[in-house]
C-alpha cells in the first residue's frame, strides 16, 4: 500500500505542481481541443492560445502577491 499511495503522490505533484489553477486550466484546455475535434472542426490552435493565456495569468497572479 505503500507504494501505491507513493505513486500518487508522484504523479499528483508531478501534474498539478505548485498551481492548482494552471493543471486545471490545461485540462479544460485538452478537453475543449477534444470536443472541438470529435465535431469534425480544426482545433489546432486551441491549446496554443490556451497555454499563453494560462501562462500570463500564472504570472500576473505570482506577481501581484510579490508586490
Amino acid at each position: 500500500m505503500r507504494y501505491v499511495v507513493a505513486f500518487v503522490r508522484f504523479w499528483w505533484n508531478f501534474v498539478v505542481g505548485d498551481d492548482w489553477r494552471v493543471a486545471l486550466g490545461i485540462g479544460v484546455a485538452l478537453g475543449l481541443t477534444w470536443v472541438i475535434a470529435d465535431a469534425g472542426a480544426d482545433p489546432w490552435w486551441l491549446l496554443p492560445v490556451a497555454v499563453v493565456l494560462i501562462l500570463a495569468g500564472s504570472l500576473w497572479r505570482v506577481t501581484r502577491h510579490a508586490s
